[in-house]
């Protein structure tokens, strides 16, 4: 079975796809065609948005689904009058706030944005910086500025989580590969003893891993399932002696990664 959603809002659509993307999900035995019309800010854009949905609707000869957080009431007006479900978070919301607040909403479009929105995205392009920076033990003199650090084997995860956690929350997150010569010691680098209450362990299904290294240097050493087994293995042993918190990445998103390391270490979502 497949059906069409459309995400619309009138600004950049992030809000509706979040919302629309986390209902959908629920859905899994359902095949959806997803399509983002952002920045829907003016009649003209909304009766355009309209015939789009209606073409969609003739060809499916099934309601699209939508999800919008259009602010302004004709607006969402003329999207109301497609041929489409439609899920309205305003309405939805808002109605209820102002009658348990007793106050009428501004309906401002991009009233979340503005002076603490442009320092939150400074803060957030700073922190993609700093992983960018301190990615696989680059820096480790920066170790001090960093607000958690990510320690496992190569291609376990660390650098797609670690940038995550700072595009979507600011966060300083830095990185360090364990290594063989690591394990061979059975410690912690010297360079991360001192930092060891940031520490967070990644490990990993050493088949997936193997799979995952075998994409960058097929029939090597370095792919192989000995060799990954071996390394996951070591790192587990060294993460559970030394007591440092540790998610195995095997089945889950970057996503959920993330937000149970920041909810284990206490890491404020400042970017939400």
């Amino acid at each position: 079975m497949k059906r069409t959603a459309f995400f619309i809002s009138d600004g950049t659509g992030l809000t509706s796809e979040a919302l629309g993307h986390s209902l959908l999900a629920q859905f899994d035995s359902i095949e959806f065609e997803q399509i983002t019309l952002p920045y829907i800010d003016t009649l003209e854009k909304a009766h355009q948005a309209v015939a789009q949905i209606n073409r969609m609707q003739e060809r499916d000869q099934e309601r699209p689904l939508i999800f919008d957080t259009i602010v302004n009431e004709e607006i969402r007006a003329i999207i109301a009058e497609s041929n489409a479900f439609k899920i309205d978070v305003f309405s939805s919301f808002l109605k209820p706030l102002e009658s348990e607040l007793c106050a009428h909403s501004n309906y401002s479009v991009g009233k979340s944005h503005g002076i603490v929105e442009r320092n939150r995205y400074k803060d957030r392009i700073d922190s993609v910086n700093f992983a960018i920076d301190n990615d696989d033990g680059a820096r480790t003199r920066q170790y001090k500025k960093a607000d958690i650090i990510l320690v496992g084997v190569s291609r376990c995860g660390k650098t797609p989580t670690c940038l995550y956690m700072a595009m979507q929350f600011g966060i300083r997150a830095a990185n360090y590969p364990l290594t063989e010569e690591d394990m061979e010691f059975n410690k912690l680098p010297v360079v991360l003893e001192e930092h060891k209450h940031k520490l967070y362990g990644l490990t990993i299904d050493p088949f997936q891993l193997s799979a995952i290294r075998n994409e960058r240097r097929p029939n090597s050493r370095y792919a192989s399932l000995d060799q990954c087994d071996f390394e996951v293995r070591e790192v587990e042993k060294l993460l559970k002696k030394l007591s440092i918190p540790s998610i195995n990445t095997t089945n889950f998103s970057i996503e959920e990664i993330s937000t149970r390391i920041m909810a284990h270490a206490g890491l404020d979502r400042r970017m939400n």
